[in-house]
């Protein structure tokens, strides 16, 4: 067998016969880390699937019953109403955020008639175990293993026949049939093609567990996110007990859904009510403050927009903004320095989304400009108002989308009065004023 040297990115997978400052594929620089490849022995090309004949789509039958619901409503929500028989998943995010604990979670809640199987490469059984006593009793059909090479997990799967495979962790895992080492960009690939294949032909779920850089994006190749059918990340403050877990891709639902949890000593606890959450110790007659409603896939959620504003002790006025796109606010705060005369060249601006959560729509711009005015003049926005609205570069106040769907989960929560865009379609909701404004001077006559 012969031994090559190849140099792979780590961000893209991208494989170079010597070492390269800057990826030519992703644009990276300094990703390119040395592996070992054996030729000529077990080592071959795997596809995602064996090769078959190609069958008529209207020949393709399809069971009815092609989704499993794990028993955590948070969790169905963001899969789409459930896991789908053979599908990949894969479940990133920071260390000790909980990622663990919500899967060995659902393979306790899962129903009986379902056998699973937890293959941890990061723990012992025994560790499992005592992790597993702190939750809720459910499923004894639980095969626990801590296993490491990817063909002897592969095997268990052959004998077990289990319905549902967790991987934890695939940066752990390894293929004998490589020499570099594992958490590598050949034994990630390698390991999550083989696993892939082998749940498509035998129409197994897996859930795959993924470590995260620095940055706090997935690692290993960009490759692996394509392979799977879901990429869900865990997202959450380090201080905060709330978690969230966002979809990223689907294949079978829609993306951008998030579920919220809570972290107890008895795992995560579903927060059925996240708004509520979210405006939970909201400030009363405070200047700088305004409630906003987000749309996270098919869900609306209040949230508070918080905004500071203060003199300047240096030349260049400080911008921050956390939850929010920073180039979004600055877009944002450039409309109302030149459309509503305030003086904004000279204050720092610390704008942030409170709870936690992270927003990039444009149906929030008018509650950050609004914030801003209202830190900057020290008028209190009223308690019971929710400001909507998407600010154009001129000034004026554009339509959004779902909007009716937004005022009716802020009317259920009490607000009375809304500032919306301007449209034609005569929406009412019964107890609460809605007022139209075309552009931000209109939207601030009626606010301040």
């Amino acid at each position: 067998m012969a031994k090559n040297t190849f140099f792979f990115c780590s961000e893209c997978g991208y494989k170079a016969s010597k070492w390269l400052g800057k990826c030519p594929d992703c644009g990276e620089w300094n990703t390119f880390s040395e592996e070992k490849i054996i030729s000529g022995g077990k080592n071959k090309k795997i596809s995602v699937v064996s090769n078959v004949k190609p069958i008529k789509i209207d020949g393709v039958t399809v069971s009815e019953k092609n989704r499993i619901t794990t028993g955590i409503k948070e969790f169905d929500r963001v899969l789409g109403g459930g896991v789908v028989c053979g599908s990949v998943n894969l479940v990133g995010g920071d260390p000790g955020i909980g990622k663990s604990t919500l899967l060995l979670q659902m393979c306790r809640k899962i129903t009986d008639d379902i056998n699973v199987l937890y293959c941890s490469s990061e723990e012992s059984v025994e560790q499992i175990k005592l992790r597993a006593n702190r939750l809720a009793h459910g499923n004894p059909n639980i095969y626990i293993s801590s296993k490491t090479e990817v063909d002897m997990i592969i095997e268990d799967i052959i004998e077990l026949k289990p319905q549902i495979v967790v991987i934890d962790s695939i940066q752990t895992t390894y293929s004998d049939e490589l020499e570099s080492a594992p958490g590598t960009v050949s034994q990630i690939r390698e390991c999550t093609l083989k696993i892939t294949r082998y749940a498509k032909e035998n129409n197994i779920t897996v859930f795959i567990v993924g470590h995260v850089t620095k940055d706090g994006t997935l690692a290993g190749p960009k490759v692996l996110e394509h392979m799977v059918d879901c990429v869900l990340q865990f997202e959450g403050e380090k201080y905060s007990n709330f978690r969230i877990i966002r979809s990223i891709k689907n294949r079978f639902g829609s993306t951008n859904e998030i579920g919220v949890f809570e972290m107890t000593d008895k795992g995560l606890i579903e927060v059925d009510n996240p708004s509520s959450m979210f405006l939970e110790g909201r400030p009363k007659n405070a200047a700088g403050t305004v409630v906003i409603c987000s749309m996270e896939g098919s869900r609306p959620i209040l949230a508070e927009i918080q905004a500071l504003v203060t003199s300047s002790n240096f030349g260049t006025p400080r911008r921050m903004a956390t939850g929010i796109d920073y180039n979004r606010s600055n877009l944002v705060l450039a409309v109302l320095e030149k459309k509503s005369g305030l003086n904004l060249g000279s204050q720092d601006t610390y704008i942030n989304i409170t709870g936690g959560l992270k927003s990039y729509e444009p149906a929030i711009d008018l509650g950050i400009a609004v914030s801003v005015a209202s830190s900057f003049k020290n008028k209190p926005v009223p308690e019971d108002m929710i400001v909507l609205g998407e600010l154009g570069l001129t000034g004026e106040v554009r339509n959004i989308s779902f909007l009716e769907k937004r005022l009716i989960e802020a009317y259920k929560l009490g607000f009375k009065k809304a500032v919306v865009p301007h449209n034609k379609n005569n929406i009412s909701i019964e107890g609460m004023e809605i007022i139209k404004v075309k552009n931000i001077i209109e939207a601030f006559g009626a606010i301040f």
